[in-house]
């Protein structure tokens, strides 16, 4: 740096990077350094600044920047070196300037919450303290500027703190400047001297006191001091009493962080503009004018010039003391240099500063470096205190970062405030979240009552720390419910919480083991209900089950051994592996099911499809129920009705027809939404053979345990069957109506009703065969009953069975679940659930076709149906179909209907059964 830039006020960092050389009359004299800090107002010019221009006698600093000049809000410290006068000028600019304060404003985000912002200003407080800390480690003098008249007590906290930040951060200092080319004194204080702390004030106009009113009207008598003199005594006074209760000051100078004269005034006190520019001008042209002509006109370079230019000075406040004192008779008021330079005269003169006071004052270490040692020593405790560029003390500097904390306890008075209230509402919460609570519970109770924590929180706990409080709530209460007090989340099939706590699940092989953390167990609900095999005939308790093999297929494999396993039945095809360790077919595989797919598009094609095959009395080409005693027509339509069927078929292929993998399966149930070509490894539904058609008693319904009375009766479905043709019905029958062959078994005459003698020749002749049917509904307690329509039960009082058609069960969609005809006592409504369709085929041609398809909920939930459709029944049997006890997907499981659902979603869709003739063996 050249020495002409030394003449204009640089960065403290710009000042110790510079190479700057001095002269050679300056380079063995001390240095005195000055430091400037302080708060400002918004006034138009900024107080520190003018000062420092009033100081060096030139017009350094302008007094009309403004904050749009893009600087930042960062504390900084611009340097100003007098190299004749031997005085180095430090001014802090920091948060506490109104300039600063406008950047730090417009720096702030709008968005930024309350936790944020008080981060934001704390932040630019612990900058303001380290800059603080390194100007009172390298100045001999400090002034401390006050915009206005009173002293802010708030600066005795500011001082305690950075005293005890200091002591903290001593040991890191010493390591720092341990190299430096100073005295032992200075190394071990780490600092030249205590340094003396001036205070300037700046008067308003509220104060301005006249001469002759302070005497109380007493001309005679006026005050030896002015009012500002007797404001900075009282100024002082006050200071000294606030900072020796605080113990900021004590006895020993050398154990203080800034020491005040005793014996000189400390206090300066800058008085009030005059309101009259002209008079203000002409003032300041007269001292200008006396100024000048008692300065010497041969120039001295060197000491011997300074020591003219204070000699000069003096003279001139003498002459004015003089002027003044003839005019009122009272002492005049030095100027703010003057006041300056009384102390500084003492550090360039190395008498140094003698503050300590009481009975053994000791004397306190004193240094006056060069330029050069002092430059070395800053730029150490630069690096360490502010701004770190160099490697080998960046672990000094993090140190000294990690001892701020102990300026909270100070400084962050809303901290500490906060903190107190948060930490007292924190109990409160705490006690409202286990108030309550059972020993184990699930999520949804660990929020709610995580809810109720917050809100009592929150009533309480105020300031910056509530929202880090809030989040330590939280993690206690989630340590709390994870520490053995966290309920399996697991659901049953049936909607039922595993009552376990966390636990893990056995493996293969693996028995349970409960005293293990977290425990192996399987899930239970404590639920249990009563079912029925697979033929209906044995009823065992059951475990609620948490998978669809459970459900679906292990219990009824149990019931098997001891009832139906030796029953003839229709095996539905199964997943077959042709590798040892197969994989479940992945999601991208599996279609998506439309949202409207199951209650517009494929419901409605099978709602066509089942009108088409159903046998109601408007459709000619299916036969009619003859147990109202309705007629029909005869085989003709028939033919037609075969060809739609086999037209049918044809357009739903079914899945037996193609290939399946075996080498993925089916993870969960076959429905209308999985991919094709895939079979599960277990078969969710049964089709087994109770007997021959005899061995149903339509007289006795029934007789399976569990049914209620009068309930267990199938219903009767009449099919019309031609045996003959008529002109063959001509040729065999005799003339004389008598019966030369008898009717097949199970078929009936319509056509010799009422009359006692044989058919004629005009007369058709028609034979029936009748299929019982019954749709079995089951509740949870093992009640069971035949449904003879969506809302009715089947109820006989008397021999001779039922007289309801099974038309009506089989032309309409019927409800999966139903409500139970036997509630309990308690509130909660039961339901009771399809679980068998009986089928008595009788030993005709006819040819029953079983196509089951359930959906289990609301759209878009799929259709679920057997691994095989479009299943003919054999003739001359009692066939049961058993439903599954769950209804799942590889997505989840189908759960049960609330008692606020309408039961309406859940439907076995209409054209479970079809029939038709079957055409007769040839002869």
């Amino acid at each position: 740096m050249k020495e002409a830039n030394m003449d204009l006020p640089v960065s403290m960092g710009a000042l110790l990077q510079a190479d700057f050389t001095e002269d050679a009359a300056y380079r063995e004299d001390g240095l005195c350094v000055v430091g400037i800090f302080g708060k400002s107002t918004m006034q138009p010019g900024p107080l520190k600044e003018s000062l420092l221009n009033n100081l060096s006698d030139k017009h350094i600093f302008s007094l009309f920047s403004g904050a749009e000049d893009g600087g930042t809000a960062d504390s900084h410290i611009q340097a100003l070196y007098q190299q004749e006068s031997r005085v180095l000028y430090l001014m802090l600019s920091s948060v506490y300037d109104s300039q600063q304060l406008l950047r730090a404003c417009q720096a702030l985000s709008a968005a930024a919450g309350h936790s944020d912002a008080h981060d934001f200003w704390k932040g630019l407080d612990r900058q303001h303290c380290l800059h603080l800390l390194y100007m009172f480690s390298v100045c001999h003098v400090l002034l401390l500027v006050n915009p206005n008249q009173t002293f802010d007590v708030t600066y005795d906290r500011l001082f305690r703190a950075l005293d005890a930040l200091r002591q903290k951060v001593l040991p890191l200092i010493r390591a720092a400047i341990k190299d430096c080319p100073v005295s032992k004194e200075w190394k071990v204080n780490c600092r030249p001297c205590p340094p003396r702390l001036l205070f300037v004030f700046q008067m308003n106009g509220t104060l301005k006191v006249s001469n002759g009113s302070d005497s109380g009207g007493n001309l005679d008598k006026p005050k030896k001091h002015s009012p500002r003199r007797r404001l900075q005594h009282a100024l002082e006074d006050q200071i000294y009493r606030i900072f020796r209760k605080s113990r900021v000051l004590t006895n020993q100078s050398s154990n203080c962080l800034f020491t005040v004269p005793a014996n000189q005034a400390f206090v300066y006190v800058i008085p009030a503009m005059d309101e009259d520019p002209v008079g203000t001008l002409i003032s300041q042209l007269r001292s200008n004018c006396i100024l000048g002509d008692q300065e010497s006109t041969t120039p001295v370079s060197g000491p011997r010039r300074y020591q003219q230019m204070r000699r000069s000075a003096r003279q001139a406040s003498f002459g004015c003391e003089s002027f003044s004192g003839s005019m009122g008779g009272q002492l005049v008021d030095c100027s703010l240099k003057e006041f300056l330079w009384q102390h500084v005269e003492l550090v360039l003169t190395k008498k140094g500063f003698d503050d300590s006071v009481g009975r053994n004052p000791q004397p306190s270490h004193f240094e006056l470096p060069t330029y050069s040692k002092w430059v070395q020593v800053a730029g150490r405790l630069h690096q360490v205190l502010i701004k770190n560029t160099e490697e080998e003390i960046a672990e000094l500097a993090t140190k000294v970062q990690s001892q701020l904390k102990v300026l909270e306890g100070f400084l962050d008075a809303d901290t500490k405030f906060s903190e107190n209230r948060c930490q007292k509402a924190l109990p409160l919460a705490h006690s409202t979240y286990q108030s309550n609570l059972p020993h184990n519970y699930t999520t949804t109770v660990h929020k709610n009552q995580l809810a109720q924590a917050l809100r009592v929180y929150s009533q309480h706990a105020r300031g910056v720390a509530f929202q880090r409080y809030a989040l330590q709530l939280h993690e206690d209460c989630y340590k709390f419910w994870s520490n053995g007090h966290q309920l399996c989340e697991e659901r049953s099939l049936t909607d039922q919480h595993c009552v376990h706590k966390f636990h893990l699940l056995p493996q293969q092989g693996e028995k349970p083991d409960i005293d293990r953390n977290p425990p192996i167990l399987n899930h239970n609900s404590r639920g249990r209900s009563t079912s029925s095999c697979n033929c209906g005939r044995k009823q065992a308790p059951r475990e609620d089950p948490f998978d669809v093999q459970a459900a679906n297929y292990d219990f009824y494999q149990i019931l098997d051994e001891k009832c139906c396993g030796k029953l003839e039945r229709i095996e539905f095809p199964v997943f077959q592996p042709s590798t040892p360790d197969p994989a479940p077919a992945s999601n991208q595989q599996v279609q998506k099911v439309p949202c409207e797919a199951p209650g517009s598009g494929e419901t409605e094609k099978l709602k066509e499809t089942s009108t088409a095959q159903s046998h109601t009395p408007g459709d000619p080409s299916l036969s009619l129920a003859l147990s109202l005693g309705q007629s029909t027509d005869s085989l003709g339509p028939y033919g037609d009705g075969d060809g739609n069927e086999s037209q049918v078929q044809q357009k739903r292929p079914s899945l037996v027809d193609r290939q399946p993998s075996t080498v993925e399966y089916l993870p969960g149930m076959m429905h209308s939404g999985c991919a094709k070509g895939l079979l599960p490894k277990f078969s969710s539904w049964s089709l087994v053979k109770l007997g021959p058609a005899k061995s149903y008693n339509c007289h006795t319904g029934l007789e399976h345990p569990g049914f209620l009375p009068g309930s267990s009766f199938l219903l009767p479905w009449d099919l019309v069957i031609r045996s003959r043709s008529e002109e063959d019905t001509g040729l065999t029958e005799p003339l004389d109506g008598s019966t030369s062959s008898w009717p097949a078994p199970n078929k009936t005459l319509v056509g010799k009703r009422g009359s006692t003698g044989g058919l004629g020749r005009s007369r058709r002749r028609d034979d029936t065969a009748r299929v019982f049917v019954g749709f079995e509904y089951e509740d949870s307690r093992g009640r069971r009953f035949i449904s003879c329509g969506p809302d009715k039960i089947v109820k006989v009082l008397g021999p001779g069975g039922t007289k309801d058609p099974a038309t009506r069960v089989l032309n309409t969609d019927m409800p999966l679940y139903v409500p139970s005809p036997s509630q309990g006592r308690g509130v909660k409504a039961h339901f009771a659930q399809l679980a068998r369709l009986y089928i008595v085929v009788p030993d005709a041609p006819l040819e029953v076709t079983l196509n089951p398809q359930v959906q289990p909920g609301p759209p878009p939930c799929p259709v679920f149906h057997p691994e095989q459709t479009d299943l003919v029944l054999p003739s001359d049997g009692l066939w049961v179909l058993r439903f599954p006890y769950s209804y799942a997907t590889d997505r989840g499981p189908c759960y049960p209907p609330k008692e606020n659902q309408p039961l309406n979603n859940y439907k076995v869709l209409r054209g479970i059964l079809k029939a038709s003739t079957a055409n007769p063996p040839p002869q």
